[in-house]
């Protein structure tokens, strides 16, 4: 935890309530989300139970395996979840918009849809539940003696995709609930803690006449609050145990259907709290203000989505059991640069966020004492001049001193166009004196004076950084250019009869 969270959770635990740590949403969040409350057998790895899905929180749609050893049965929940979650993906193609990709000749139009789907899960067990079932039903045949209706590998494809996605932060096609909260609000409980739904949503939003700590011990009886998925309550497996006993056993068809919906009645018991929970923690993230970058971030999903359909179109093969050495180490590189590159976007977007790196002493705040606008430098040219203004901050605060030494790159939020560098800093008693040098962002004029707006005036409160939220990620070759001491190109995916067969464990 950082320093201003566990400030916060410590605040919390005092007050009883949940503290904020931001100001604004950092994830989209859309009109329609797709949100699944999924439960699995117990004792089984990712043995389809139960599930409520849909986008209309009045009025889910609930899915069930009422023998999930059955391999009938499983199929059967695949393909209704199929039904529901394919239905939501095609109707987010209905409409476009242009976009264009590289410069110069290598300019290129292409269209992207004005929606892309959005899937919620309960916790950060949901995504693994997503990646799993995903695994288990993008290989299936569609002919021969196991077949599987052709619905069943495309859903698997797309919830592959959808928990690739979610390892980058920077992407809102599948967020867990209880992460998108507690990113948003620290509460006086432990992290572990934070991933039990209800008690989170306890701290952040407590009954009138109740404090967020009370109200959390109370969310904790599973009675009232069963656990939010996908994992079942062991008093209510019991339960379950002799319904599903009774069901194998039924005489007749009549009698056997009768258990059937007292099963589902049960399972849709299970998860209605839960579905309830999901839709109110979506009405706090949607009470917070968006982010500057959340529409950058979710305009490159929707491109991204508008591919893959474009590829599945094609009939493009599923993802591979494993990466190979190549697209592991492309996949890795893409990671840690959205990494960076959404860290630092939310610190511009978020006062609260950039208060984290001025106290890691990667940023500073001051005031503006003085500029030189009609300043000039020697350039690469002999005899050239460069034009190079620099202003003048002050900070008044001698417990939190200037980190960054000369020479040191930095960007303001309030002009992340414009480069600066540091050319000198003065720590004196009371205050630090840091002079810069500014290049570019000045409306592409290159003699002084500078247009207005574009080079800070005196008085005015200036936050600089070393984040550069628009750093270009390093290039790698293209796989067709890998090289024979790295195992040269590698072969594309072909799925195998073996693949086809991989157990459901």
């Amino acid at each position: 935890m950082s320093v201003l969270s566990t400030v916060a959770a410590l605040t919390a635990s005092r007050t009883g309530h949940a503290e904020p740590l931001t100001t604004v949403r950092h994830q989209h969040l859309d009109q329609k989300p797709f949100v699944l409350v999924p439960l699995t057998l117990a004792g089984e790895a990712c043995a389809p139970l139960a599930a409520l899905a849909g986008t209309d929180p009045a009025h889910p749609t609930l899915l069930t395996a009422r023998q999930p050893r059955n391999r009938a049965e499983r199929f059967r929940f695949a393909e209704r979840l199929a039904t529901l979650l394919l239905a939501h993906i095609d109707g987010c193609r209905t409409e476009t918009e242009p976009y264009t990709v590289g410069r110069g000749k290598e300019k290129e139009e292409r269209l992207r849809c004005l929606r892309a789907p959005q899937l919620l899960v309960p916790n950060g067990e949901g995504i693994a539940y997503v990646r799993l079932l995903g695994r288990l039903t993008r290989l299936r045949a569609t002919e021969g003696p196991y077949a599987v209706a052709p619905s069943v590998p495309t859903l698997g494809k797309w919830l592959t995709r959808f928990a690739d996605l979610a390892e980058f932060p920077d992407s809102s096609m599948l967020l867990a609930m209880t992460r998108q909260l507690a990113a948003h609000w620290a509460t006086g409980q432990s992290p572990s803690e934070d991933s039990h739904l209800a008690s989170l949503l306890a701290w952040i939003d407590p009954p009138e006449g109740s404090d967020g700590a009370r109200a959390a011990r109370e969310a904790e009886d599973p009675a009232v609050w069963p656990p939010a998925g996908p994992a079942t309550d062991p008093v209510f497996d019991r339960t379950l145990h002799e319904l599903m006993t009774r069901y194998d056993e039924a005489s007749d068809e009549r009698g056997r259907e009768a258990v059937g919906r007292q099963i589902d009645g049960e399972l849709r018991g299970q998860m209605l709290p839960t579905w309830q929970l999901m839709w109110r923690g979506v009405e706090l993230l949607r009470d917070l203000p968006e982010g500057a970058h959340v529409p950058e971030r979710w305009a490159f999903d929707r491109r991204l989505f508008s591919e893959y359909a474009e590829y599945l179109d094609a009939d493009g093969r599923p993802q591979a059991r494993r990466d190979h050495a190549v697209g592991a180490a492309r996949r890795l590189a893409r990671l840690e640069d959205a990494v960076a590159r959404y860290e630092a976007q939310r610190a511009y977007d978020d006062p609260l966020v950039m208060a984290e790196y001025e106290l890691a002493g990667e940023a500073f705040t001051g005031t503006v004492t003085a500029r030189d606008e009609n300043r000039f430098v020697p350039g690469t040219r002999p005899g050239s001049q460069v034009w190079r203004p620099t202003i003048t901050l002050r900070t008044d605060a001698p417990d939190a001193p200037v980190g960054l030494a000369a020479g040191t790159e930095v960007r303001s939020p309030a002009r992340p166009g414009q480069e600066g560098r540091i050319l000198e800093v003065r720590q004196q008693d009371d205050a630090c004196t840091v002079v810069l040098e500014l290049k570019g962002g000045f409306a592409r004029k290159r003699t002084p004076p500078a247009p207005p707006g574009t080079l800070a005036e005196t008085g005015e409160e200036l936050t600089y950084t070393t984040l550069n939220p628009t750093a270009m990620p390093a290039s790698l070759a293209a796989e067709e250019d890998t090289p024979w001491t790295h195992g040269g190109p590698p072969r594309p995916y072909e799925p195998t009869d073996e693949d086809a067969e991989e157990t459901w464990e």
